[in-house]
């Protein structure tokens, strides 16, 4: 189980990713904290992001140039996002055919307890 103690190290993490729009690296959340005059390595941003994720406190997604990027979701069910390549803009969609689909591939191979996490990017209506 993940270690959800509330530091103050994990409290300037969620307090600035709660001020974010959109979702962001953790080079730029490190950024962000500092410029707040927080006093934090990237090491531990990278730490507590990690520890966010796992409590599902924090959402994550990978660009296609393999680069994570994070949100404080403002959605505490399971949920997908669709996410622009070029200015980073998310919407959280509900998919429930994705839901179906996904658990009777499981069921096919005899799987149980399917967690799962799709992405789906595309380029924006803005940007187009």
């Amino acid at each position: 189980m993940a270690n959800t103690r509330n530091t103050a190290q994990r409290r300037e993490v969620i307090g600035v990713l709660g001020r974010v729009q959109g979702f962001v690296s953790a080079q730029d959340l490190h950024e962000l904290i500092i410029k707040d005059g927080g006093q934090i390595s990237l090491a531990t941003v990278y730490t507590q992001l990690r520890k966010l994720v796992e409590s599902k406190d924090v959402d994550i997604v990978m660009t296609d140039r393999g680069e994570s990027l994070y949100r404080r979701c403002v959605v505490d069910v399971h949920h997908h996002h669709l996410a622009c390549r070029n200015c980073g803009a998310t919407i959280e969609v509900d998919a429930p055919q994705l839901e179906k689909w996904a658990s009777e591939i499981a069921t096919k191979n005899g799987f149980k307890d399917l967690r799962h996490v799709i992405e789906l990017n595309g380029i924006c209506q803005k940007c187009q």
